[in-house]
């Protein structure tokens, strides 16, 4: 039996990679070879290369049931994609059932709650600690949980929790302790040569976790637990899809695009436990920052969504990653050139203390900080730098 955290930055833009994910030759032979065009708010039919309508997807969508749609999690115009694909199928009167990557499947109470209209928002987001399990800004998703909420459509975490995942990385499958065996799947495909160059691509040259130097050992390790993150995605969704759905319900995977790409994350996953038609979307933008347009070959998915390009996120966000709490402190452990974090003097090696004058002792605190940021404000930090404690100023203002 072969097992199979890390979710790594899947879903950047193509100019930030060292290879254009979007532009290998992999995945569906039929279609590794030929390119795919990216037209604003048109959705391309990869298989025939036709440009059709949102309606015209549900329609095409017929028989399919299990649906794994990409995004960027702090793209609006991918959210609103997710959103109208789910209001399209709602509209052909097919049931819609909503997986989700950002709740563990041990969250499914608060989902439930949610569903059947017993929570208000605030109530959710706090019982449901969506910014613990999540962290980015509800106002991205806000529409697609209230339009399945309105309409009745189920939503289910389709995640495992994330030190499971952690684990698998630290430890490898053999030494997992059975409580964490029993939190994934009990069969994970990890020896696809494809998955693996498209996961090496995802890293960018700058990247302080770029594959160049890493061991074979470490670069496993890694791998197994991203096929561990996609297998347990595709797992939990054919479940819920198989426990609550009958022939004609679709289930709408809502994932990183990174874990949907060329059908080598989560879809291949999912097959080991199901044989039923399966299709994937991916948004994607129509330019990049420097007004360059996309490659895409036309196998990276079964139909490419053309989106607006978006200078910066609708929110702002600091740009730095930290690692796990160490004396009760996150560390800094990567920060991103030309961000906030940046700007602001963060370094690499600096472990958080406050913002605000608040204590970050978890990192469900920082992230209900950071909702309350809009572009224009501006946040102090304390960070301990070796042995002293000083004071970074950050502004959140956007760059044209």
């Amino acid at each position: 039996m072969k097992r199979i955290i890390l979710s790594l930055a899947l879903t950047c833009p193509v100019a930030a990679f060292a290879q254009e994910p979007s532009n290998l030759p992999i995945g569906d032979p039929a279609r590794r070879d030929k390119n795919a065009a990216v037209v604003l708010d048109g959705i391309n039919d990869a298989a025939t290369g036709e440009i059709i309508t949102p309606r015209d997807l549900a329609a095409r969508l017929a028989g399919v049931r299990l649906v794994f749609v990409g995004e960027s999690h702090t793209s609006i115009e991918y959210h609103n994609v997710q959103r109208r694909l789910i209001e399209e199928l709602s509209a052909a009167g097919r049931k819609v059932l909503v997986g989700l990557e950002m709740y563990p499947y041990t969250e499914q109470a608060w989902l439930d709650k949610w569903s059947a209209g017993e929570l208000s928002e605030d109530a959710f987001l706090k019982d449901s600690r969506w910014y613990k399990n999540w962290g980015y800004h509800w106002l991205y998703y806000r529409d697609i949980f209230t339009f399945s909420r309105d309409n009745k459509i189920r939503m289910f975490g389709v995640n495992t929790p994330r030190e499971v995942v952690a684990a698998v990385r630290k430890k490898g499958f053999a030494n997992l302790t059975p409580e964490e065996s029993a939190r994934i799947p009990s069969k994970i495909d990890t020896d696809s040569a494809e998955h693996k160059r498209l996961f090496k691509a995802y890293f960018a040259p700058e990247d302080s976790l770029h594959t160049t130097g890493m061991t074979d050992e470490q670069f496993n390790a890694m791998y197994n637990a991203q096929a561990t993150w996609d297998a347990t995605m595709g797992y939990n969704a054919v479940q819920a899809l198989q426990k609550f759905g009958d022939k004609d319900t679709i289930m709408v995977v809502l994932i990183g695009s990174g874990h949907v790409a060329y059908g080598l994350g989560a879809e291949r996953q999912a097959k080991l436990w199901f044989d039923g038609k399966i299709a994937s979307v991916i948004p994607m933008a129509v330019a990049n920052d420097k007004g360059e347009k996309p490659v895409v070959r036309a196998s990276y998915a079964n139909f490419i969504w053309g989106v607006a390009p978006e200078k910066a996120p609708l929110f702002p966000t600091l740009g730095f990653s930290t690692g796990q709490k160490k004396e009760n402190l996150y560390p800094v452990i990567a920060v991103q050139p030309e961000s906030i974090a940046a700007a602001a003097g963060f370094k690499v090696g600096d472990s958080l203390v406050s913002m605000d004058g608040t204590a970050i002792t978890d990192s469900e605190i920082m992230n209900r900080l950071m909702a309350q940021k809009r572009w224009g404000d501006a946040a102090e930090f304390k960070v301990k730098r070796g042995s002293e404690e000083v004071t970074l100023k950050a502004y959140f203002r956007r760059t044209l």
